[in-house]
């Protein structure tokens, strides 16, 4: 018998196949898609609610802006008449209306830069004092944001009195100055002022808190790196402080901006309920003419070219917050 007989062979596995397709694939994408579900089943309330609260009002108002609509459509002797783009050309071709546009636009601005410059320097000075301080300013803070606006309004309004008002009594301690009987409300820029005034009062807590919050996410080895390279302490907010607050710089402005231009309640009540045409503003301005004027189409136009204005803003702040992503 030869060697090659007696050699065992060894045994060659058979080709391994492909497994087959897995049974669980169905299962899995049917998890994945319940998994994204479940954020739309939760907003489902919320939307549903700003469905009804928002959403039909501001399908009225859209539609009461092509229509005629006053008193007789309003008790229903007449109908409303479809009337096109008839109200927006004439609120646009008011002069009064482009003046009010730049009033707003104005108040709006300054009202804004106040707030962001004064709410900054607080927040950073809030970083300098000590515990049992900081806790007291946000005590005060926090209960001067949650005075309810008409509270608020009429205090200021109390505050610059021409015959008791506080504000003229303080400024007349002053050498060389005498603000005795000063009706602050006799010209439109002045009344304005103390009404923007309250409005930056009201919004700086806000402002403060929220920056207060992302200066505590600055990290302190980057402002001791830049202080060991020589940067003073603007040095240091500018090319540390600034960057990081960035994003959050960006929000709070727009939100004021948002807010600011829809002031109504603190001119109203101010004025006494009828603002004089130097005080009026978009939202006053809107509503004079639906409820005074009693031209609840006119109203609506003016409503809508306002939201489309702010629309305009939100755009500004999506493009800002999209490059902000796209930079980190």
């Amino acid at each position: 018998m030869s060697a090659a007989d007696t050699t065992t062979h060894a045994k060659v596995p058979p080709p391994r196949q492909a497994p087959p397709p897995a049974v669980a694939e169905a299962p899995r994408a049917r998890r994945t898609l319940g998994t994204a579900a479940v954020p739309w089943v939760l907003l489902a309330p919320c939307l549903l609610i700003l469905a009804l609260v928002l959403g039909y009002p501001l399908v009225r108002l859209v539609t009461l802006s092509f229509q005629k609509f006053g008193q007789s459509q309003l008790w229903g002797f007449q109908p409303a008449e479809s009337v096109g783009f008839a109200n927006f050309k004439g609120v646009l071709s008011d002069g009064e209306f482009w003046q009010v546009v730049v009033r707003t636009i104005l108040f709006a601005g300054g009202a804004v830069v106040f707030t962001m410059v004064i709410g900054m320097l607080i927040a950073l000075l809030l970083q300098r004092v000590s515990g049992w301080m900081k806790t007291l300013i946000n005590i005060v803070l926090v209960a001067s944001w949650g005075m309810p606006i008409i509270v608020a309004t009429t205090v200021f309004k109390w505050l610059f009195d021409s015959d008791y008002g506080i504000f003229n009594a303080l400024l007349s301690r002053l050498p060389g100055v005498d603000m005795i009987g000063h009706n602050w409300f006799a010209s439109g820029p002045q009344g304005l002022s103390v009404i923007m005034l309250l409005v930056v009062w009201g919004a700086v807590p806000f402002v403060v808190i929220t920056l207060s919050a992302g200066l505590t996410q600055v990290p302190a080895e980057l402002e001791e790196a830049a202080r060991l390279d020589g940067a003073g302490a603007w040095g240091v907010f500018r090319h540390v402080t600034l960057p990081i607050l960035k994003p959050i710089i960006v929000m709070l402005t727009t939100l004021s901006v948002i807010w600011d231009m829809g002031v109504f309640p603190q001119v109203f009540v101010m004025r006494g309920g009828h603002p004089e045409a130097e005080f009026q503003l978009l939202t006053t301005y809107s509503y004079d003419r639906a409820f005074v004027v009693n031209d609840y189409a006119q109203g609506s136009a003016i409503a809508v070219l306002t939201v489309l204005l702010l629309l305009g803003v939100v755009a500004v702040y999506m493009r800002q917050m999209l490059q902000i992503g796209e930079v980190e």
